[in-house]
């Protein structure tokens, strides 16, 4: 009976279990709840045990036996050559190498291929080094984990880091590649694309201080992909188990393999970054709820062991929270279009108990959606907010923060803040890769991408979670002196800080898996309009400026080149026109649209309705219907 009435709505598997763990420590106490632990962890071995803690005392969840695996194999390891041609299509987009799981079905040499040409590029500095090894718990995942650990010892590694049952999100491997000054990292995702084997697949690789590859190592691994003929493997023993934390040492302890908790080395560097006991103190109050949407990927693994064992969430407040290789059928994009199960409890009008504070992450959990009660805030206003009140709500930032900076596309609603508080604010292409060297030299702290990314200097990638306890301190920091049932909630923050900065309206249009002959073509048509843009448009918008937006690295001066079409109109707005690299088959147009609005009765009207003579214009500038073949966008943000 206390089962059930603690099991509530819940219907899956692993919640009974975790209600049965419940009871167990109500009724036989903490010697009775160790008994259960230690059983359970013997029998089981998939990815919802590390949120039990949620359960049970700190105390002991610290003091309990941890049961690692120690294996040592003594054979010899015979390197193999295996003679290999190039494959098409390995070249890398925004954020790493992306193909449908059919490609990789159909071509077995895929993956050995390119994780060869990476090996090659990294070159003797490989030898005796430590890589780490993540994903999303994608399809496929399983099977690239065994070849990539087999390559890892042919190609001379002394140790790989594999997250446990072959999960990591890509914000925990670069704290965890940071933590424990591993080499670099090898991340399995396609990110927000979809899972299963009719979905993607792919792979990306992060450097010695945890942040994505630079384009020059990039494009000689591409290089390298278009010369390959042989890559480097063995055949162990057997199959690595990655369901067993502990480690399995080959060839008289020459290469090691050490499977480590998905979540342990990312919650220490949000320990770090973040008050724990006042947020703990702040969930707790009766007036505030959540939610978090893992999307059955990555990052709901890290959100049950913080939000619920860490900071005291009730189980419930975290959602879709075991990875699936299919993702559940859904497609793990934190936007209005696929995480409508989220927003639907975030309504008001379809739910009465609508909690405070909703969010979601995508595959690998670097992406991040903040809602308020009925309420979105875009990723520009959330980097803005944040960005406002990081040095009073946020103790990482207790000294000071150095310097912002946002993605070419993103709004400026954070330059902004910027002016205001006297911070240097740097303007990069779309891509994580570009923060790293500012962030390296001491010259950022704080920055974010309109497509769902922000983040800090903890670590060395955009991070979904550190997003939502950032909009926790906030909260927590608001709310320090109000009674219960006066939340200071979402909403309000977002719109006081419109009052205070102005309002930068902001849409998206995608279209996705665009012929790429068409979408190529569209650009090679803007760009003929730079010398000579046209003056006959609608709605009275008077182009102020056109032109292709290029990058100089401030701290190395390398360059990037392309990186979308700005247009600027006399009147303050802005589209831009940009391809996406994260799609794994034809092209994806993005369309940015961005208007600036400080009368604040303005502010609060519907932004499709306020920003339709914008859309008008674009779509006539760009002619995206007819380059497209498409009459409307696949998805708007």
């Amino acid at each position: 009976t206390r089962v059930d009435s603690r099991l509530g709505d819940c219907c899956k598997a692993d919640d009974y279990l975790l209600s049965i763990a419940w009871c167990t420590r109500s009724i036989a106490g903490e010697e009775g709840t160790k008994k259960l632990w230690m059983f359970t962890e013997k029998i089981m071995s998939v990815a919802w045990i590390s949120a039990i803690p949620a359960v049970f005392p700190q105390r002991l969840r610290a003091d309990r036996p941890r049961r690692r695996l120690r294996t040592r194999v003594d054979s010899r390891l015979e390197v193999q050559v295996v003679r290999t041609v190039p494959i098409a299509g390995q070249k890398t987009g925004t954020s790493g190498l992306r193909k449908q799981t059919s490609v990789l079905l159909e071509e077995p040499n895929f993956v050995c291929n390119w994780i060869q040409s990476l090996f090659d590029c990294l070159g003797d500095e490989l030898r005796g080094k430590t890589l780490v090894l993540g994903g999303d718990g994608r399809y496929y995942n399983k099977i690239a984990t065994q070849t990539v650990i087999r390559m890892a010892a042919a190609n001379a590694v002394a140790r790989i880091i594999v997250g446990k049952d072959c999960v990591m999100s890509t914000p925990a491997v670069s704290a965890c590649i940071i933590q424990r000054k591993a080499f670099g990292g090898v991340i399995m995702t396609a990110s927000h694309n979809p899972g299963g084997i009719n979905g993607d697949w792919g792979v990306k690789y992060n450097t010695q201080s945890g942040s994505p590859a630079t384009e020059v190592l990039l494009d000689r691994v591409y290089e390298r992909t278009l010369n390959i003929d042989q890559y480097r493997t063995l055949d162990l023993p057997s199959e690595v188990d990655t369901s067993l934390l502990g480690e399995t040492s080959f060839d008289g302890g020459n290469f090691v393999v050490e499977v480590v908790s998905s979540t342990d080395d990312h919650a220490n560097v949000l320990r770090d970054c973040f008050d724990f006991d006042k947020l703990k103190s702040f969930i707790a109050r009766d007036d505030f709820s959540l939610c978090y949407d893992g999307m059955h990927a990555a990052g709901g693994v890290c959100a049950q062991a913080v939000l619920v064992g860490e900071l005291g969430a009730a189980q419930a407040s975290v959602i879709n929270s075991l990875p699936l290789e299919d993702f559940g059928g859904g497609h793990p994009d934190p936007n209005l279009t696929y995480a409508k199960e989220l927003l639907d409890i975030m309504d008001p009008s379809q739910n009465p108990s609508a909690p405070d504070l909703g969010a979601a992450s995508d595959g690998d959990g670097d992406r991040n959606m903040i809602l308020g009660r009925g309420f979105f805030v875009t990723p520009s206003d959330s980097l803005a907010v944040i960005a406002d009140y990081a040095e009073r709500a946020i103790p990482f930032f207790k000294d000071g923060v150095r310097g912002l900076a946002r993605s070419m596309p993103t709004s400026g609603a954070v330059d902004r803040v910027a002016d205001a508080r006297g911070l240097n604010l740097y303007e990069t292409p779309t891509g994580w890769k570009y923060f790293g060297n500012l962030m390296d030299a001491g010259m950022l702290s704080i920055c974010g991408e309109e497509s769902f990314g922000i983040g800090s200097n903890h670590i060395r990638e955009k991070d979904g979670l550190w997003a939502v306890l950032a909009w926790l301190s906030i909260l927590a920091y608001r709310n320090e002196d109000t009674p219960i049932g006066e939340l200071v909630g979402v909403q309000q923050i977002v719109r006081e800080h419109w009052a205070k900065y102005g309002r930068n309206l902001y849409l998206r249009y995608d279209y996705e898996n665009v012929e790429s002959e068409g979408a190529e073509s569209m650009m090679d048509y803007l760009r003929s309009l730079e010398e000579n843009p046209p003056t006959e448009l609608p709605g009275g918008f008077v182009i102020k400026s056109l032109d292709e937006f290029s990058y100089v690295d401030p701290v190395d001066k390398s360059t990037a080149e392309k990186q979308g079409i700005r247009v600027l109109f006399e009147n303050g707005s802005r589209v831009v026109v940009r391809l996406s690299g994260t799609g794994s088959a034809g092209a994806t147009i993005r369309i940015y649209l961005e208007y600036y609005e400080v009368d604040q009765d303005r502010q609060s009207v519907d932004t499709t309705v306020a920003m339709q003579p914008l859309v008008e214009v674009a779509l006539l500038l760009t002619k995206v219907e007819e380059f497209s073949g498409r009459d409307a966008p696949t998805v708007i943000t």
